[in-house]
Order: structure tokens, then sequence, then C-alpha cells
């Protein structure tokens, strides 16, 4: 497997690059804009939306593999490539379960991994029941299509949630399109990335915390100060979730820690994601080194830190403009240690991905680490965002 075939062109494409030409891999592009970041460093690029299977078959004719980027696919669109022999990994049948946030969270809870109370939207004659079995605060979510908090809403009362339903964006989308959930009033936010290789072996990264505002990712501190018994509950679910769906690639799982120390399955990303990015610099083997590896039937890599630790700070976009933000990128990189990845996104707006940065730890004394690692994300945001 030589030349991959990615569906989507975003930043996790575009991260793709260095991997790909360290593995003597090319990569073909299919991805609706001029202007997305995977289009600057792909060997060939396809014009279209990322859910339009007429040109997926284009693709699929250039290379030996296709994998993804996103999740905005049309599965049913696709089904008929697989079956004339085109090789998706991970094949279509591992992203079934996962694509609607309902469809993921039975699936996930049919497995026997620990998942938030939930429940389908459609079922409007059991609401008021439902919810107070629940108990305010509840999670209205999108089913499909939702990432970075859009589509996500913390509810408080029941007048709330009878106006969002009623809502003009939400009664075009169809309440149906909607679950129900209860609010975990979590102690921390965890992730784990994980790889699955066409031979069935398993290697997962450092478990990380991950720091949101607004429900947008700010922060990712590797490792996650937690204990050896909570790591290891995080990484059987991993080996569960890709073992039971016949993974080939990467996936990212987004967890709640509890007060109680419980752990439960928050989402699942089937692709590289957000919260691996500190592997770039930071991992002997990045996430889309290992992607790659995964799905053109290399051995995996090592996944272990190279260093004590890593604090990977997103670069958000706080504005509408069309500014490089070269200065504060310049100050960003004379921190000791950071290493800046700018997507070459030609604009900007409030909560858009720009870029992120990664500080690598040498500081081994793990009481001191989390302050530290802490302190480095907030002089990196003051440099950033403006007073």
């Amino acid at each position: 497997m030589k030349r991959v075939g990615v569906i989507g062109g975003g930043q996790l494409a575009w991260m793709m690059a260095d991997a790909a030409q360290k593995l003597g891999v090319e990569l073909i592009v299919q991805t609706p804009s001029v202007h997305d970041p995977a289009v600057s460093i792909a060997q060939e690029t396809i014009f279209a939306p990322v859910d339009d299977a007429s040109a997926t078959e284009i693709l699929a004719q250039k290379c030996d593999v296709i994998t993804f980027e996103n999740e905005f696919v049309n599965l049913n669109a696709l089904s008929g490539l697989a079956q004339q022999g085109v090789c998706f990994r991970p094949k279509l049948e591992a992203l079934a379960p996962l694509l609607d946030k309902y469809h993921q969270r039975c699936y996930l809870r049919d497995l026997g991994l620990p998942v938030p109370q939930f429940f389908a939207l459609d079922e409007v004659e059991n609401l008021k029941s439902k919810i107070e079995y629940l108990g305010f605060p509840v999670v209205l979510k999108s089913r499909r299509h939702g990432y970075d908090g859009q589509g996500t809403f913390i509810i408080h009362d029941f007048a709330t949630l009878e106006q969002k339903l009623n809502d003009e964006t939400t009664t075009t989308l169809n309440q149906s399109l909607f679950l129900l959930e209860e609010f975990v009033p979590f102690e921390r936010e965890l992730a784990i990335i994980a790889a699955r290789s066409v031979e069935g072996e398993i290697v997962t990264y450092p478990v990380v915390e991950t720091q949101q505002e607004q429900q947008v990712c700010r922060r990712v501190i590797a490792p996650a100060e937690i204990t050896p018994n909570q790591v290891a509950e995080i990484e059987a679910i991993a080996h569960t979730l890709l073992n039971s769906l016949e993974v080939v690639g990467i996936f990212g799982i987004e967890l709640f820690l509890r007060a109680d120390g419980k752990v439960l399955v928050n989402e699942i990303a089937p692709r590289t994601h957000n919260s691996g990015h500190f592997s770039l610099d930071a991992c002997e083997t990045s996430q889309f080194e290992q992607h790659l590896r995964a799905v053109c039937g290399f051995p995996l890599g090592n996944p272990a830190l190279q260093c004590a630790g890593a604090v990977m700070v997103n670069l958000l976009g706080y504005e509408n403009s069309h500014s490089d933000y070269q200065s504060q990128r310049q100050q960003i990189a004379e921190i000791s240690q950071a290493h800046v990845h700018w997507y070459g996104k030609t604009e900007s707006r409030p909560g858009r991905k720009l870029g992120h940065v990664t500080v690598l730890l040498d500081n081994h004394d793990t009481e001191l680490a989390g302050a530290y690692a802490n302190n480095i994300a907030h002089s990196i945001e003051s440099i950033w965002y403006p007073r």
C-alpha cells in the first residue's frame, strides 16, 4: 500500500505529510476547497465534497487504500465501492455504528463499556418522565455532524428544551436527529489514542487530560495525572472497542473522569484526533505516522513519550480576519522547547482551529508537572489572545 487516498483535506490530513514522506507513501486527497490545508501537501487532489461518492470512485482508481480524515461521509453511497473491492481502512462496517451518536452510545453500552445514561429524542411522548429520571441539567446532542461543541447544548430546564426543539434550526434538522443524555459532573476530561494493525496488534498512547472551554478543546496535558488502575481501565476500553470493530487505523476515545473515580466513555472519533497532536513532537511515532503505518499494513511504531511530558495548546480563532498572526506565532516559538504548527488556513473566525503549539516538559516531579504545564498553557494563551 503505497498510494493512500484521504477523504477530507483539513489539518488532520495536512499533518500526515511528514509521516508519508518518511514512509515513502503518496497522499491523494478528496476535499472541496483549493484553500484546504492538505491541498498543499497532496500528491494529487480531487476537489469534491467529502460525501461525494462518485468523486471517491475516482479517488479509488488512483490509490491502493482509502482512509478518512473526518466522519462526514455517506456510508451507504460508499458501500457499493467496497463491494467492488475498494479497500477502506478502517472498513465501512467499523464506522457504521459510530457516525450517529445515538447508535454509537447503544453500541458502547451493548459492549458493556461505561457510558452516561441516554435516550433518543424521537420518543417524545415519554419525554417529561424520562427527563425527570435523568434530572436537569441534561445534554442535547446532534446525532450527526457535531464536533468542537457544535450541535451540543447543555439544557437547564424543560422550557429551554422546548424552546431549543422548536427553534427554527432545530425544527428543520428534525427532532429525530437528536439524543438526550445525562449531564456528567466530571472532575476531568480524558482521552486516549489507540491504533490497531491489519494483524490485530493494538498500541495505545499515554492517557491525556483535555481541557475544554465552550466545548472546544483548548489544551491537552500528557500524560494525565491519574492512577495506574484508571490508566489500565482506559487502555482496556480501547482494546475492547478496537477489537470488537476490527478496526485498522487510529481512533481517539474521549472520556469523563467523575469525582468518585469512575470513568465513562464520552465520544469516539474514528480517525486521528486533536487530543493526540502532542505525539508529533513528544512521541517516537506520531499518531499520523501510526495511522499511515496501520492502513498501509506496515508494523506499528512505538507510541511512548520521548520526554517527561508535554502540553499542547490549540491556537483558536477569536475574530473574523485574514491575518496570519506572524508576530504572535514568533513570540510563542521563542518559548523553550515550543513547537508551533500552523495550518495555513486563509481565514480566521471565532473558535476555528488555526494551529497548535506543543511544549515538551522535562520535569519528572508529577506533583509539579501539572501546575507547570498549566502555567505554560496560560503563557501561550496570554500571547495568543488579545487582552
